[in-house]
């Protein structure tokens, strides 16, 4: 598979972890039953729908955890004051940022950066970029800090 339709697929999965996030998040509907509704009417291809799907599971799992950590990087903007895509965007950049390491960083942000755009305010891009950039910082120097505490021993 080539490079550019990896990315349509990842882009097409992000898209609808994000609107099960959302549907979650606001409409307050089960994992299940966003799920099966993603199951009977997303218009994406198979890997697409189990990769999305698959990214909303694990991302609303620890939506508490990025919660946190969103409302720590911004403090003037805690999650419950985000509007609700702002916030779900968050969700999913700072799961990928943490628990998809293969991804690279600047793709992380640039297809958070992305959603933002289509999804949300006139502000929501740039608020995206600087709290998904400060988390990948935080955890660069944080890896750096561990490194260096092995290298120590």
């Amino acid at each position: 598979m080539n490079s550019s339709s990896r990315k349509q697929i990842m882009r097409a999965a992000r898209e609808l972890a994000l609107n099960l996030l959302f549907q979650m998040d606001v409409a307050r509907l089960s994992f299940e039953d966003a799920e099966r509704a993603a199951l009977e009417h997303a218009k994406v291809n198979p890997e697409s729908l189990d990769i999305g799907i698959a990214l909303a599971r694990e991302t609303w799992v620890r939506a508490d955890e990025f919660d946190a950590t969103a409302t720590a990087l911004a403090p003037d903007w805690p999650s419950e004051r985000q509007p609700s895509v702002d916030r779900n965007i968050l969700r999913l950049g700072l799961y990928e940022l943490e628990y998809r390491k293969q991804t690279p960083v600047a793709v992380v942000i640039d297809e958070s950066v992305e959603l933002a755009k289509l999804y949300g305010t006139a502000e929501s891009a740039k608020f995206i970029n600087g709290v998904l950039d400060r988390a990948a910082k935080a955890r660069t120097s944080g890896e750096q800090g561990k490194a260096d505490d092995g290298d120590a021993a």
